[in-house]
């Protein structure tokens, strides 16, 4: 495979997160550097967090395995167990169906840039214990945890 070249792979701004969970990972910017490779067994994203946004809401996957890598800046590891400072060179993993939720915060003054690997399982689901809200990968939306959707974005 040839090498990719960042420029040409587009970026995504915000998430798809439905109202009024999408404000805080609204400034996020992510590049789906697998997919542009044809990587399909896992994805690979570059993720670019300006000051104060959100990686995501706190979340764990059944599923899906999650591994970040920091490339450079500052960025708070915030899971069940706490907050951790995460800088370049550092990392962290997230098995799958280990019910500790998780996410990074950027805190700092300048952008901060990791890497976000993990597996992709058609069968995955997605919880956020800090809201009410659950993502169904085999049904492809949002839904409060009773199952009703959220309407679409």
């Amino acid at each position: 495979m040839p090498k990719l070249s960042l420029a040409a792979v587009p970026q995504q701004k915000g998430s798809s997160y439905p109202v009024p969970f999408d404000s805080k990972a609204a400034g996020r910017i992510r590049q789906a550097l697998g997919d542009a490779g044809g990587v399909t067994q896992f994805g690979v994203n570059l993720l670019q967090l300006p000051p104060g946004a959100w990686s995501s809401q706190r979340h764990w996957h059944s599923a899906e395995d999650e591994f970040v890598y920091v490339v450079s800046g500052e960025l708070v590891l915030i899971s069940d167990t706490g907050e951790q400072t995460l800088r370049a060179g550092d990392c962290a993993a997230f098995p799958r169906n280990k019910p500790d939720g998780h996410h990074l915060v950027n805190r700092s003054n300048a952008t901060a840039v990791c890497l976000e690997i993990g597996t992709r399982v058609a069968d995955d689901f997605a919880v956020y214990p800090d809201i009410d809200m659950v993502f169904d990968a085999s049904l492809g939306y949002y839904a409060h945890r009773d199952g009703t959707p959220y309407p679409p974005k």
